[in-house]
């Protein structure tokens, strides 16, 4: 952190020891070592704050990412239907040109149709499901 060298420490702990005293030398020595200690918590507090900050950037850069593709493909979709949908009302005007899309009737496909086999004067016959009846009306 500071570059000091064992030599250095030493001047540095001689020069204490003749103004401190060797009787206040230690507690002045304890109440040092405890302002280095929370030094060391601060600044690990502030680099691990600082961390969390650029990792919910980052986070806060792909969740904009995220959105913006999202918002692309909705405009996407929403042409690609709408172009569809013209389509599809271009071919219904051509194929019933007295017919106007979206005027007043039903809509298209929705016209009441008669199923083929209700074709009058003819027989139905019943289809039974039931084994056991089946058996019956062999028997």
């Amino acid at each position: 952190m500071f570059d000091i060298g064992f030599s250095e420490l030493l001047a540095i702990g001689l020069v204490s020891l003749i103004v401190i005293g060797p009787e206040r030398l230690p507690k002045v020595a304890r109440t040092v070592g405890a302002l280095l200690g929370r030094l060391q918590r601060y600044v690990s507090d502030v680099k691990s704050d600082i961390n969390r900050e650029l990792q919910l950037d980052e986070i806060r850069k792909m969740q904009r990412q995220v959105e913006e593709s999202a918002r692309e493909v909705e405009l996407t979709i929403d042409k690609e239907t709408s172009s569809v949908g013209d389509s599809l009302n271009s071919a219904l005007a051509t194929a019933d040109p007295g017919r106007v899309p979206g005027s007043g009737g039903s809509a298209p496909g929705s016209e009441a149709v008669e199923p083929a086999s209700a074709a009058p004067g003819t027989p139905q016959l019943e289809l039974e499901l039931d084994a056991s009846a089946g058996e019956k009306k062999g028997a």
